[in-house]
């Protein structure tokens, strides 16, 4: 196990001791390399963002997408989209980000405990979608343990560099036995703050010299999020078993067209409950199950163009069975249906129903004292059914069906107490998701016309890890490469035609002409390295200073031709130096991202940067109210910053320096 950020106070780590996340053995190390965020470092670095993606970009091998400073999407090891699930809880919560780069995730960080990432193939447990990675949320909408008396938290803070003001607040109260949880958060923010021009040098000459140019300022690029929640649960000495819901609205501006607005509306319910200490075999099932109603509406100069709507369940039953010789393991069962449709002006899908049901079983072998062996395997069954709904573009879309499989195999040994070796092999099949087969139509937001593949066949991949990592106290490290090889890669490919709203071939340099793009299978190759420590360089009483030092890459390439694949974030090293003395804390953090000139031809590279973050934090007690007090300073060195992950590069850089201040109450 990995923790990225040591400003997580003693108890979060106590806490991140077991992962939920790709484990329902329980175990406290897991094979596959993961990350947990929570406590102090969760709030410093959603505090200044609502988007997923940037909240936990530059963890390792993690990047994001981006559409202006409300949306981003996280990418694991150069992969994104419908290869890295987005969790609540375990279960999925319907949206259509992984359609489109300008579709926000519907959840604000500062919402949830705590952000678990697998990354690398974690389809033995969540699927094909999981092929690149998970990110799993937490939250405590459904209490699982008693809860006695009434507690609570409340968050405000405000980010210069969006004119952000954002709150949230939580109060939680039981018995014993029956208890209850509830939150609310709002955010708001304005044009975002930018070091200079929106567009880059290259995008300017193209615009001309009678062009306006937008200077200091990200042109609609700001929004507003609120929503809230409300969960009980009953809890005995073996279990629980509870319900929630949850709700959540926005309302931001697309930094591509500056008469576009999105607005946004989900709502979830969930039902979780467990059992433990069963007689006879099994000793422990765990039942999760989800309902989303999603949807959004693209709103150009205040009228409706398209009408994005999702709505679906998913559900996860795991069963824990008791020891079988020397093997320990658990089988499940997941199964989901949902419905999405495009109505509208970029009506660019037709509606489609995908039920997916799948098996799954992991076994676990403690070899000898040193070596650990894990072994699992998931067949799952993937049916699309499309709908034209009187749009001759989708008239010929067929129904598909898919049977996929999974398999892998890790290892983990001790080399000495402090020393171990994890390594894993796993094969992975993904089904075509139903943009990537029945995509007909135009998308202004990237600025193309998608054409999907209707024969597209199964994505396959043989994925390998290998990693030494190092624990002793506070000193923790891993030093880990990964190799991902796919037989039939699917992709976005631009054909060099230029069309119209209805696909029809235009002449090159037509007013508002879109890109023709189809997607096709390639043998494609991603591989890597990460590394990340945390050493502890001083200590005097209560003070005492840490360092971290962190470094990712990923070079990924159509192995067919050595093109480079799009969207993939350069080499990163990160150099970041802590102190702590009491209830004092202050962290100083040096990115640095080289540039970003491996790139497909049609596409154009990205420069390197450098940047200078500064946090401090002060803990202090008023009566029975514990306060904590930050300040987080970002980009201070004012950088241009272009992320290569981003398909808005060229027209919407980074945010420019900014300084965020907040204050966290817990009672």
């Amino acid at each position: 196990m990995q923790t990225q950020d040591s400003a997580t106070t003693v108890a979060d780590r106590a806490q991140s001791a077991i992962f939920v996340t790709a484990n329902p053995l329980g175990d406290s190390e897991l094979i596959s390399p993961a990350t947990a965020i929570s406590g102090d470092a969760l709030t410093l670095r959603s505090s200044g963002s609502n988007a997923l993606g940037e909240t936990l970009n530059g963890l390792p091998g993690v990047s994001t997408t981006t559409y202006g400073p409300m949306v981003g999407r996280p990418i694991i090891r150069g992969m994104d989209g419908d290869r890295i699930r987005l969790l609540q809880n375990g279960v999925a919560a319907y949206d259509a980000s992984s359609l489109s780069y300008d579709h926000a995730v519907p959840q604000d960080p500062l919402s949830v405990e705590r952000i678990e990432i697998i990354r690398g193939p974690a389809a033995l447990l969540y699927g094909g979608n999981a092929i690149g990675g998970v990110v799993n949320t937490i939250d405590n909408r459904i209490p699982r343990e008693p809860i006695h008396g009434v507690t609570g938290t409340t968050d405000v803070n405000y980010t210069s560099g969006t004119d952000g003001r954002a709150g949230a607040a939580q109060i939680e109260g039981g018995n014993g036995r029956f208890n209850f949880h509830a939150d609310v958060f709002a955010r708001e923010t304005s044009d975002e703050h930018i070091p200079g021009y929106a567009h880059s040098a290259a995008q300017r000459a193209q615009d001309g010299a009678d062009a306006t140019e937008p200077y200091g300022r990200l042109p609609n690029s700001d929004g507003r999020w609120s929503g809230g929640a409300v969960g009980s649960s009953y809890t005995w000495a073996d279990g629980y078993a509870g319900l929630s819901y949850n709700g959540f609205q926005s309302n931001y501006g697309s930094v591509a067209e500056d008469s576009v607005r999105l607005r946004m509306h989900q709502d979830h319910v969930a039902f979780a409950s467990e059992v433990r200490n069963l007689p006879g075999p099994i000793e422990r099932v765990k039942f999760d199950f989800g309902y989303t109603d999603y949807e959004h509406r693209e709103i150009d100069d205040g009228v409706t163009g398209t009408t994005f709507r999702n709505h679906g369940y998913e559900g996860r039953i795991e069963a824990r069975h008791k020891k079988i010789g020397p093997f320990d393991g658990a089988i499940g069962v997941q199964f989901s249906q949902n419905t999405f449709s495009a109505l509208g002006d970029e009506a660019l899908v037709p509606t489609t129903r995908t039920t997916n049901v799948a098996l799954f079983g992991l076994e676990e072998w403690q070899a000898t004292q040193r070596l650990k062996v894990s072994l699992g395997g998931r067949l799952e069954r993937v049916m699309l059914s499309p709908t034209a709904a009187g749009n001759d573009r989708f008239a010929n879309a067929q129904d598909r069906n898919f049977t996929t499989g999974s398999v892998s195999l890790g290892g983990l040994y001790r080399l000495n107490t402090a020393w171990s070796v994890a390594a894993d092999v796993a094969y992975t099949e993904r089904a075509p998701t139903f943009y990537e087969l029945y995509a007909n139509g135009p998308h202004d937001a990237t600025g193309q016309y998608l054409i999907g593949n209707a024969d597209a066949q199964k994505e396959k991949s043989v994925s390998t890890d290998l990693a030494l990592r190092f624990a002793s106290g506070p000193d923790k490290g891993s030093l880990g490469v990964f190799y991902s090889r796919f037989s039939n890669y699917l992709t976005e490919y631009n054909t060099g035609n230029q069309v119209d709203d209805d696909g029809a071939v235009v002449p090159s340099g037509t007013a508002d002409a879109l890109n023709q793009a189809v997607y096709r299978g390639v043998r494609a190759e991603f591989y890597g390295v990460e590394a990340s420590t945390t050493k502890r360089v001083f200590t005097h009483g209560p003070h005492h200073v840490d360092i971290d030092l962190g470094a990712d890459y990923t070079h990924a390439r159509n192995a067919d031709t050595g093109e480079p694949l799009p969207r993939i974030a350069p080499l990163r090293l990160t150099f970041s130096p802590s102190y702590g003395y009491g209830p004092f804390g202050a962290r100083a953090t040096l990115v640095h991202a080289w540039r970003q000139a491996r790139v497909p031809a049609d596409d154009t590279s990205t420069g390197s940067y450098t940047t200078l973050g500064l946090s401090l934090t002060y803990r202090f007690r008023i009566g029975s109210t514990q306060w904590l007090g930050y300040l987080r300073g970002d980009n201070l060195t004012n950088q241009d910053i272009r992320y290569a992950s981003s398909v808005v590069r060229d027209i919407a850089p980074q945010m420019g320096r900014s300084v965020t201040v907040g204050l966290r109450t817990t009672f």
